[in-house]
């Protein structure tokens, strides 16, 4: 499945040394339907175009990513701080990486 999102972040997940990294990806809704979001499996690889990043999911999923629109919507901000003071009641880190990342120089397995 080919996932393209209106807005997206990278993410990394820290738990006892491990670590992965996984997309944060948003749609807005409209005047009819809800915002969406959804977190990936986990990212296994990067392709790259001019204009868009393509990340393989360890589910088999591809969340083709606009350059350009890294960052998220307001729904999509509330969700994810949930996520992340969720998650440090498990002992795991989540940190949302700059912008300005170099996402091909990232080992994700």
């Amino acid at each position: 499945m080919e996932y393209n999102p209106d807005r997206w972040l990278m993410v990394r997940l820290s738990n006892d040394g491990k670590v992965h990294y996984r997309v944060f990806a948003t749609w807005a809704g409209g005047y009819l339907d809800a915002d969406e979001w959804k977190l990936n499996s986990g990212v296994t690889q990067l392709k790259e175009t001019e204009t868009h990043y393509l990340f393989d999911g360890s589910s088999g999923s591809v969340y083709k990513c606009e350059k350009k629109s890294y960052g998220s919507t307001g729904y999509g901000f509330g969700v994810l701080n949930n996520l992340i003071t969720k998650s440090l009641d498990q002992g795991t880190v989540i940190d949302i990486l700059p912008e300005k990342t170099d996402f091909i120089s990232i080992v994700y397995v």
